[in-house]
C-alpha cells in the first residue's frame, strides 16, 4: 500500500487488521490538521516524532533483522510530502513486516504508539462504527454525491466510475428534456428518467459505500423527491429523517448542519436502548463491567455486546483462552505512554470481534461504568 491510496477504514478493514502479521507490529495514531499549510508543516513533522519513538521500541524488543524492514515501510511513507497536503482530522497507521496500512480518519484521535506482536485497534473501532458517523446522499434530478459525516466533518466520498449524473446512468435512454434538465436549463422533469435514474442511484450506493461502511444514510432531496426515492428504495441503512432541502442551495457547512439535526436523534435512541438493554442485562446476571468477569465470558464465547471507553487504557494482557488478565488491577489506568505495554482494553475488543461480538467505543461521560469496560453476556 501507498500513501497515496490512504483511505477511510471499513469493518473489512478491522478484520484485516485482526489477521495474524509477522511481528514487530506498529500501530501509530495522530491527530492531524484538515487545513493547509498546518497539515504540511506540522503533521510531519509529529509523525516523524512518533516514528523516532517507534524505531527506539523496536530496538529495544526485537532483533535489527526484524526493525529495519518495518522502519523502511514508515519512513517511506512519511516521507510522502503530497500525502501532508490534504489531511483529515486524523491519521492511523499500522505498518508490520508484510503489511502497511493508512487510513485518514474523519474523527481526532488522541495521540499513541504501540509497538507489540499485533495491531491496537481500540481508537480505530472509534472510527469506523455507528457512533456519531453518518453517510449523506445529496441527490437531484441531476446528479448524487455521496458524503461521510459527524457532527463536525462532510467529506466527499469517492465512488470511483459509478455513474452519479442523470447523463451517465441513463446514456441513450435519457430524453430530450431530462437531458436539458441535466445541463441546468428548464425544468422538463421526466417520471421515467427519475425512477430510472433514482434506482441507478439507490443501486450503486448500496453496492459501493453502505454494504461496506454499514452507516446510516440520509438522504437531502427536495421533498418531492425524497418521497420518489424513498418508494424505490433497497437500501436498508436509509433512515427515515432527512434534509429535505436542495443539497446544491447549501454550502458544506450548511449542509453538514443540517445532516447532522437530521441524524442526531437517531443515534441518541441508539445509544439509549443500548444503555437501557446493559442495565438490564446487568440486573439479570447477564451483564457486568468487571474486567475479570468480562475476560472469564470471552473464553466462553458468551460477550455479545461490549462497551468500552474511548481514551482510556488498562496496562495489561488478557489471555482469551483461560479467560484471565495479567499486569493490572480492575479498571487501574496507565499514566505512562510506553509503546510496549500492552491494553486490556484493546485486547478485549478483540477477542470480542473475533467472537462475534458487537464493540462500541464511547466517550467516558457516555460509559454506564468506571472500570473502562461494560458488556452485555449472551447468556
Amino acid at each position: 500500500m501507498t500513501a497515496a491510496s490512504a483511505m477511510r477504514p471499513t469493518g473489512a478493514d478491522l478484520r484485516a487488521l485482526l489477521a495474524p502479521h509477522q511481528p514487530p507490529c506498529v500501530s501509530l495514531y495522530e491527530p492531524t490538521h484538515r487545513s493547509y499549510p498546518a497539515s504540511r508543516q506540522e503533521d510531519p513533522i509529529r509523525y516523524r516524532s512518533l516514528l523516532h519513538r517507534a524505531e527506539k521500541s523496536l530496538r529495544e524488543s526485537y532483533p535489527a533483522r526484524l526493525v529495519r524492514p518495518v522502519l523502511d515501510k514508515l519512513e517511506r511513507f512519511g516521507a510522502d510530502s503530497g500525502f501532508w497536503i490534504e489531511a483529515a482530522a486524523g491519521l492511523a497507521v499500522f505498518g508490520s513486516a508484510d503489511d502497511l496500512k493508512v487510513f485518514k480518519l474523519q474523527q481526532s484521535v488522541p495521540e499513541l504508539l504501540s509497538v507489540a506482536d499485533r495491531f491496537q485497534i481500540k481508537p480505530l473501532i472509534r472510527s469506523i462504527q455507528c457512533d456519531g458517523r453518518y453517510q449523506l446522499l445529496a441527490l437531484t434530478l441531476a446528479e448524487a454525491t455521496l458524503y461521510e459525516g459527524t457532527r463536525d466533518s462532510l467529506d466527499a466520498v469517492d465512488l470511483g466510475d459509478a455513474p452519479t449524473t442523470v447523463a451517465a446512468a441513463l446514456g441513450a435512454e435519457l430524453t430530450q428534456s431530462s437531458a436539458k434538465v441535466g445541463h441546468g436549463h428548464g425544468s422538463g422533469e421526466q417520471p421515467l428518467d427519475r425512477e430510472r435514474f433514482f434506482r441507478a442511484i439507490d443501486r450503486e450506493i448500496l453496492e459501493r459505500a453502505s454494504k461496506a461502511s454499514r452507516l446510516p444514510l440520509v438522504l437531502a432531496a427536495l421533498p418531492e423527491h425524497q418521497a420518489h426515492f424513498r418508494a424505490l428504495s433497497h437500501n436498508p441503512f436509509l433512515v427515515a429523517s432527512g434534509v429535505e432541502l436542495n443539497p446544491l442551495a447549501l454550502s458544506r457547512a450548511e449542509l453538514r448542519d443540517a445532516a447532522w439535526r437530521a441524524i442526531e436523534a437517531y443515534f441518541e435512541e441508539g445509544l439509549r436502548a443500548l444503555l437501557d438493554a446493559y442495565g438490564e442485562a446487568r440486573g439479570h446476571g447477564r451483564g457486568s463491567d468487571r474486567l475479570e468477569d468480562i475476560a472469564a465470558a470471552m473464553a466462553q464465547s458468551r460477550v455479545g455486546t461490549l462497551l468500552l471507553e474511548a481514551d482510556r487504557r488498562v496496562p495489561g494482557s488478557v489471555d482469551t483462552t483461560l479467560g484471565t488478565i495479567h499486569g493490572s488491577k480492575d479498571g487501574q489506568s496507565d499514566g505512562g505512554s510506553d509503546p510496549r505495554v500492552s491494553d486490556v482494553l484493546d485486547d478485549l475488543a478483540e477477542a470480542a470481534l473475533r467472537t462475534g461480538g458487537e464493540v462500541m467505543v464511547l466517550q467516558t461521560a457516555r460509559m454506564p461504568s468506571k472500570t473502562g469496560a461494560a458488556a452485555i453476556f449472551r447468556y
